[in-house]
């Protein structure tokens, strides 16, 4: 039985073979339908999602199986002071599989210990996503059609976003791929990560403040948003949070080929203008991930399509 907790449970191999189910899904979505009849996926989310929860659930429904689970703590025993552990091993008995989000880090791999069935993190407070690692690599692959020889720009609060640090770990496994920084140096790449995957692996990488200095270069634009409370005064926030909003003017020198993705949600970061530029790959992104989960739901159920 296979958990998936952190994106880097997965080898290289297992994420191309997610992929080429997604892909077959895609292109053959009939044949699936009822892969995961009379199974039952549990989305136990101890705080709110929209996304993540909901793309968990229409992946399972179109594979035939159906759900159960709640969308806050406030609706489940844990407001009555029910431990981790002991929500698990009941809900355990109910379902097939588990997607399980909570604010404490650790807690999915805590669960995953009392689970019987497998369990997947879909958000630990700030330390994992493995979904949406999944999703982004998914998008890479669809939109480029490869992961390899890329040039990457995170760009925004890189310091605290947990789907950046994912993803460069994740993507630094490839061949070729040029990573550039760019951020406020208040929101600057932790120095754990510049030190466990760029130096330990020898992969050059570039620290810039603007994305126009860099904007010809990048085969991809990964964006996020600058959050007001990271900053410790109000004249930096003010000073500095234009130059991370992206608008039509700021692609003018950027490839025609430029995939523009965000983890979402989007507040002003990314100008509603830039929504019909057929480079804006965000919302495909969210579809992509659809896929990506109901590949990740018939691999880790052990589900062989071919073979029925």
């Amino acid at each position: 039985m296979r958990h998936l907790i952190d994106p880097m449970d997965l080898s290289v191999e297992e994420i191309d073979r997610l992929i080429e189910v997604a892909d077959d899904i895609i292109l053959n979505g009939k044949k699936y339908r009822d892969s995961c009849r009379y199974k039952k996926l549990a989305t136990l989310f101890f705080e709110p999602s929209t996304r993540t929860r909901l793309s968990f659930e229409a992946a399972m429904l179109e594979l035939g199986g159906s759900i159960l689970g709640f969308s806050s703590a406030d609706s489940s025993s844990a407001s009555k002071g029910e431990s981790v552990g002991d929500t698990i091993k009941v809900v355990s008995g109910y379902a097939d599989i588990i997607a399980m989000r909570h604010p404490k880090e650790g807690a999915p791999l805590a669960a995953s210990l009392k689970s019987s069935v497998p369990v997947i993190n879909a958000g630990d407070g700030g330390h994992n996503h493995p979904t949406q690692t999944l999703t982004d690599i998914m998008t890479i692959h669809r939109e480029k059609g490869r992961l390899h020889d890329l040039t990457i720009g995170f760009c925004g609060d890189l310091k605290f976003g947990r789907t950046v640090h994912s993803l460069i770990k994740a993507m630094s496994r490839y061949d070729n791929i040029h990573f550039i920084m760019i951020s406020p140096e208040e929101l600057q790449l932790p120095e754990y990560i510049i030190r466990d995957v760029f130096e330990k692996k020898g992969i050059p990488y570039r620290d810039v403040r603007t994305m126009e200095e860099v904007m010809p270069e990048l085969d991809i634009l990964y964006m996020t948003r600058v959050q007001r409370e990271r900053f410790f005064n109000e004249a930096d926030y003010i000073r500095l949070k234009d130059s991370f909003i992206l608008d039509e003017k700021k692609l003018v020198t950027a490839k025609k080929d430029l995939s523009i993705m965000h983890p979402l949600p989007r507040v002003n970061e990314i100008s509603t203008k830039v929504d019909d530029d057929p480079r804006a790959c965000y919302f495909r992104q969210t579809l992509y991930g659809k896929y990506i989960r109901m590949a990740l739901i018939l691999s880790l159920l052990e589900v062989d399509v071919d073979e029925d």
